[in-house]
């Protein structure tokens, strides 16, 4: 029996084989590492994953989804399935500690609160490589000054290298979504580019900032700095928080802490 791919958890399941080989290629699995997939789905990228010899950790919270990879992989002696929410799960504990690559068509209606979530696991993450809404990606990668420069952005490039590899159309899933879908790929970076002092502090800040990206940030921050501290981070009140780079809103929450 068919599986009718469901709303509620953003189901889009890739069906075209080039784009499958292509991502496959790109990651380049090789036998014994271990490499957790989110969202298995129906398993298109799972076979290839699983040829490859790595340790495979499949996670899907579909149940019927999960049960059918039960049987699927049944003899696959380096496959792991596990049943959950990945916004909720605990990576350490699926994979006892070990570093791990990550692998998955995100589910695009929560991508972006399931990124700020695996990010928090990214000193035990060797890569990730992530299908995404192409307009997701381009904000990860985003550069200050434009409309799409955000807080996505600061918390990706402080965990990460991010590199938007290849788009994808729609026509590669089923059922077709309505956007655009691009590969990326997130390296942890061995040091942070910056110093932040209280993680924290610097999400308030720009959580803050950004929830009211039009405003300056003299009125924008008003809460937490006034425009005589903005200045002491030498910074310009009368800015808008897209023209503020990583370093600089790492100097400002740095000095509100202090």
């Amino acid at each position: 029996m068919q599986h009718r791919a469901r709303k509620r958890f953003g189901q889009n399941f890739l069906t075209d084989g080039s784009v499958i080989s292509r991502i496959v290629d790109t990651v380049a699995p090789r036998a014994g590492e271990l490499v957790l997939e989110i969202g298995p789905g129906q398993a298109a990228l799972t076979i290839p994953l699983a040829d490859s010899g790595a340790d495979l950790h499949l996670l899907e919270i579909d149940r019927d989804l999960a049960a059918r990879l039960e049987v699927q992989f049944a003899t696959r002696d380096n496959v792991t399935v596990h049943v959950g929410d990945a916004l909720k799960m605990d990576f350490g504990e699926i994979t006892d500690g070990r570093p791990f690559r990550l692998v998955g068509n995100l589910p695009y209606n929560i991508s972006t609160p399931l990124l700020f979530h695996v990010l928090e696991w990214s000193g035990l993450v060797r890569d990730m490589h992530f299908m995404l809404q192409q307009e997701v990606v381009r904000r990860m990668a985003a550069e200050p000054g434009g409309k799409a420069w955000g807080r996505l952005s600061l918390m990706c490039q402080y965990r990460c290298t991010v590199t938007p590899l290849f788009d994808v159309p729609p026509e590669a899933f089923s059922p077709a979504p309505k956007v655009q879908s691009s590969i990326v790929r997130l390296v942890p970076h061995a040091e942070p580019p910056v110093h932040i002092a209280d993680m924290d502090a610097f999400q308030r800040l720009t959580t803050q900032a950004f929830s009211q990206r039009r405003k300056t940030l003299r009125n924008s921050l008003r809460k937490l700095a006034d425009a005589s501290t903005i200045e002491a981070a030498g910074i310009d009140p009368g800015a808008r928080p897209e023209m503020l780079g990583l370093a600089e809103f790492a100097k400002l929450s740095n000095l509100l802490v202090e």
